[in-house]
């Protein structure tokens, strides 16, 4: 948990309760499915008088089983777990718990999976490089009730705003670019003309400011709209 990091922005959350927290110390579940990273998570979290690491799942639906049982005042959520992806396990339990706080604790910096995250109501964002006492700090924020995001992704993510981002069908497009497909190929396997697929093509290379059809599935694979 070393390595650098700048330090995190935190707001109160609308409509969040940002009175200041009991003194019972912060129950806290890792979702995580790498041992030795867990093991490190437990031994910082035990670290601390006001925390206390109350379970541990390796998958998203482990995940949302141990929340149903121990019903933790803080979530840490990673985003690339075995089958179903962290953003899902969060989308999953907060259908259930909408009051939950989900702190993400991930080694992604793709726009894309930032972005999901946050939409399917993550509380903050933290790189598993950053600095002991900086989870400690985000930890506490979230519990308190603010929203914590890295300065530089926040201001990332508002520079690019949402004028790069791809509909459905230019993702799918993409896609099938990044597989080899040539514009014909794509245009029969969804079944629309050559035309349309230009247009498509035409709308990914500006959106993503792209040099040519290649680059762009360069920087979609970077900001993770597309998966390796």
């Amino acid at each position: 948990m070393s390595s650098t990091s700048l330090s995190p922005d935190c707001d109160p959350m609308p409509g969040s309760d940002s009175a200041a927290p009991s003194e019972r110390s912060i129950r806290i579940l890792s979702v995580d499915d790498h041992p030795v990273f867990r093991e490190g998570l437990y031994r910082i979290i035990g670290s601390q008088d006001d925390m206390q690491l109350v379970a541990q799942a390796a998958n998203a639906a482990d995940a949302l089983k141990q929340f149903r049982v121990h019903r933790p005042d803080v979530t840490l959520m990673d985003l690339r777990l075995p089958g179903t992806n962290g953003t899902d396990a969060i989308v999953a339990i907060r259908g259930e718990f909408p009051q939950a706080r989900i702190i993400v604790l991930t080694t992604s910096e793709a726009d894309a999976e930032i972005q999901r995250a946050l939409r399917a109501g993550a509380a903050g964002y933290v790189l598993k490089s950053a600095r002991r006492n900086e989870l400690l700090t985000v930890i506490r924020s979230v519990h308190a009730g603010n929203r914590c995001v890295p300065a530089d992704i926040a201001a990332r993510l508002a520079e690019r705003g949402g004028n790069n981002t791809l509909t459905e069908r230019e993702v799918e497009v993409l896609r099938l670019i990044q597989n080899g497909a040539k514009n014909k190929e794509i245009a029969g396997q969804l079944s629309i003309s050559e035309a349309t697929v230009n247009f498509h093509i035409k709308n990914i290379v500006g959106r993503l400011q792209a040099n040519d059809r290649t680059h762009a599935v360069t920087i979609a694979i970077r900001r993770g709209i597309l998966q390796v």
